[in-house]
């Protein structure tokens, strides 16, 4: 039986989804964790450097973006509800779909909130759609690959 070639999947099949409604959106980014190095070196070491070890995670904000609907403020009344030191927090599932539109990889992210929304670039010669953007941060993003 001959093997079958792996192929990545491509960027353009996803799906984001809050509080169990699905939102469509034209691009997702900032999908990004990294841990930050902490250095330390103890005067009687031998060695003239230092050593590295983990230190605390970190994450991107996250960018959405999508098309402006005709009477949908959905995202400036979510950035209308942050006031000093409380804010309507948030979990999203992004998925990424296969050509079944089951989810292959999944990032689940933490009680987001926004903290910027902005509205589409308008121009008298142009001939796009009006996107509008809205970013997020977030307490924490977890990658599960099915």
């Amino acid at each position: 039986m001959p093997v079958q070639a792996q192929y990545p999947l491509p960027v353009f099949h996803f799906r984001v989804e809050w509080g169990g409604t699905r939102i469509g959106f034209s691009e997702v980014s900032g999908l990004t964790q990294e841990v930050q190095a902490i250095e330390y070196r103890d005067g009687s070491f031998p060695e003239y450097s230092s050593i590295k070890m983990p230190g605390l995670r970190k994450y991107s904000n996250i960018t959405l973006k999508r098309g402006v609907i005709k009477s949908d403020n959905d995202f400036f009344k979510w950035l209308s509800t942050v006031t000093m030191n409380t804010v309507e927090r948030r979990d999203l599932t992004i998925s990424l779909l296969d050509e079944a539109h089951n989810p292959v990889m999944t990032w689940k992210v933490n009680r987001a909130f926004p903290v910027k929304v902005e509205g589409p670039q308008l121009k008298a010669a142009g001939n796009e759609v009006a996107i509008e953007t809205i970013e997020l941060a977030h307490e924490g993003l977890t990658v599960e690959n099915t």
